[in-house]
């Protein structure tokens, strides 16, 4: 297993994750000009000073913004001051720790057996101690610091679970959103090599008499090593990303029926179209009328929006008082000299990395719990970043197409504000 596949799991815990701009703050770093006292209080929750300078300049050392020039034209690159990208830092753990606080209001806490059966999990996928430390290493973390993160993705995933309990979606919000999925249509698919079409030709030529069976020709044909072993299902297209070629044609079949060959940029298809959901004139009268794919993302989407608006109310309640910054923190600088006009411009229009939309995972969408939580409770090899490497599918992304089902493909952004601060362009 690769130190990657490690990087992308702490990547995807949630608000606990250490991605991008958290990755190196994960260190055991300690910078000089520490200055103590306290940077904030969450309902009266310390965050100490000290922590949001160490998270600071351990990412001020991983972008080699050493110097007080490197760092000023950084900021300025991104229109920020040190100011706001404390507040962003703040604001950052403030989210997590409503997250412990609203699971212990909510009796969402997670014992620490289950914690260390998914730390246990992942490191038994390592030949030895020495392999699972250099995989921490190389991810930019340490043991401790995945083992928090690990807890605080899990502790999430139990209070969203919670609140869902509390406030589970409607039969009505479930017709609604499935209604969205009119049309939809899966299909299973043997790929074969661009060089291969007089193959395809005679293999499907022998799936039309009928001397072949579609899901044997699969098993004995299909290059699509991802989907072959699922008897070539692709899934649901309205759940996926797939390349234009494969849903035109895909949309001229009707169920059961198989497509001639179809080029694309992965080689020659031959599509089967294995069901198509479609919504009564008169509407849906019962989630047993919706496919049980689309049934399940859609509740796990209703839920994680529900969920995202009580977080939004419940941080908007909180008692948050933030301190105002010491001038003597180490990455106080005077921004005067790098705040032209034309730096501001450039900053604000041309996506550079410092960009500013960190705040906006605070109160935004939280698919990353799904995935992180879900993978983690299961042992899994952080499948949810993982999926589909590898494989030739149909997908753009190529990545598998059931993820927004499961969980784990939107780890951008936690209910909490997963989007690092400074870093979420």
């Amino acid at each position: 297993m690769r130190a990657s596949t490690l990087a992308r799991f702490v990547c995807a815990a949630g608000i606990a994750s250490a991605c991008i701009f958290g990755l190196a703050a994960c260190s055991d770093s300690n910078p000089s000009g520490l200055t103590g006292g306290t940077a904030a209080t969450v309902n009266g929750t310390e965050i100490a000073e000290d922590t949001v300078t160490t998270y600071i300049q351990s990412f001020r050392a991983s972008k080699s913004l050493d110097t007080e020039d490197k760092w000023g034209e950084w900021l300025a690159s991104g229109d920020m001051t040190p100011e706001t990208v404390r507040e962003q830092v703040i604001d950052y753990y403030a989210s997590q720790e409503l997250v412990k606080q609203g699971a212990k209001e909510n009796n969402a806490e997670v014992s620490t057996e289950k914690i260390e059966e998914v730390i246990s999990s992942m490191r038994g996928k390592y030949d030895s101690d020495e392999a699972w430390q250099q995989a921490l290493t190389d991810a930019g973390t340490t043991e401790e610091a995945y083992r928090s993160s690990v807890e605080l993705a899990l502790t999430e995933q139990a209070l969203k679970e919670a609140i869902a309990e509390t406030n589970a979606p409607t039969d009505e919000e479930l017709f609604e959103y499935s209604a969205m999925y009119d049309g939809a249509r899966r299909s299973s698919h043997i790929l074969f090599n661009a060089e291969d079409e007089a193959t395809a030709q005679e293999v499907l030529d022998k799936i039309n008499s009928g001397e072949l069976d579609f899901v044997e020709a699969v098993k004995e044909y299909s290059q699509d090593s991802g989907t072959a072993e699922k008897d070539g299902d692709v899934g649901w297209d309205k759940m996926s990303s797939l390349i234009s070629e494969y849903t035109t044609a895909l949309s001229e079949l009707d169920k059961d029926q198989v497509s001639g060959l179809v080029e694309s940029q992965y080689g020659w298809h031959i599509i089967k179209c294995t069901d198509i959901f479609e919504v009564p004139e008169e509407g849906l009268t019962s989630t047993d009328q919706v496919p049980t794919e689309i049934l399940d993302s859609v509740r796990a989407t209703l839920e994680q929006q529900k969920f995202n608006e009580w977080f939004t109310t419940y941080k908007e309640e909180a008692d948050i008082v933030i301190n105002p910054m010491p001038e003597s923190v180490p990455y106080n600088i005077d921004m005067s000299k790098y705040q032209t006009d034309e730096g501001t411009d450039e900053g604000a229009t041309d996506g550079t990395e410092g960009g500013t939309d960190a705040g906006d995972g605070s109160t935004d969408g939280a698919d990353a719990a799904d995935g992180s939580a879900d993978g983690s409770a299961d042992g899994a090899d952080a499948n949810a970043a993982d999926g589909g490497e590898g494989s030739d599918t149909p997908s753009d992304t190529a990545d598998g197409s059931e993820g927004s089902a499961e969980g784990g493909t939107d780890s951008g952004e936690g209910a909490s504000g997963n989007q690092q601060p400074a870093e979420a362009v």
